[in-house]
């Protein structure tokens, strides 16, 4: 079984590039962002939490994700791998994943942080949300998000470059290249 972390912040591509990676690699994609979505809209106990949270531009507690992050992982048995996106957060949030996939006797196989700057994050995020209408992508939410990012959830990384697992690859520029840049790391770790 093969496990990737794609990570970078709200806008960085995790979603577009996440889809063209399953279709190659036959993985199941886990975003916490989807999971939070669905949970709203099916108007869950779980999903009315997450929904109050979200429209204050806050994190979902580490104990809701990763509850349901683990559930969303038992529907998947026969799965060949999985993609992580938008998830961990948090060094507790990495460690609980690990010590999760590790009683399942499996592990992360790769950490692929894909970099963009705030200046493209946010002409992306602006542009995403005139298409879809996202309410986390609206311009008051937007800059807490990308803050929170760069002023918290970015320090997971050195957490996975220290276990040997991070790449970079460069989140700018178009699609197919960074496609074909990430299949060269992931093709890299499946040798």
């Amino acid at each position: 079984m093969f496990n990737l972390i794609l990570f970078g912040p709200p806008g960085a591509g995790k979603g577009t590039q996440s889809a063209k990676l399953i279709d190659k690699y036959q993985l199941v994609h886990i975003s916490t962002g989807d999971l939070f979505r669905a949970h709203i809209q099916q108007e869950t106990e779980l999903g009315k939490k997450v929904k109050a949270l979200l429209a204050s531009g806050e994190l979902v507690s580490d104990a809701i994700t990763i509850a349901m992050l683990e559930e969303e992982i038992g529907n998947h048995p026969a799965a060949r791998g999985f993609i992580f996106d938008g998830f961990p957060r948090t060094v507790a949030q990495a460690e609980a994943l690990d010590k999760f996939l590790e009683g399942r006797g499996d592990k992360i196989g790769t950490v692929i942080a894909l970099d963009v700057d705030e200046d493209e994050l946010r002409k992306r995020i602006a542009e995403r949300h005139k298409v879809s209408n996202r309410p986390d992508d609206a311009a008051e939410k937007l800059v807490k998000r990308i803050d929170e990012y760069f002023g918290k959830t970015i320090h997971v990384l050195p957490f996975y470059e220290g276990q040997g697992k991070l790449r970079h690859v460069n989140g700018i520029g178009e699609i197919d290249a960074i496609f074909s840049e990430l299949c060269q790391v992931i093709d890299e770790h499946l040798k």
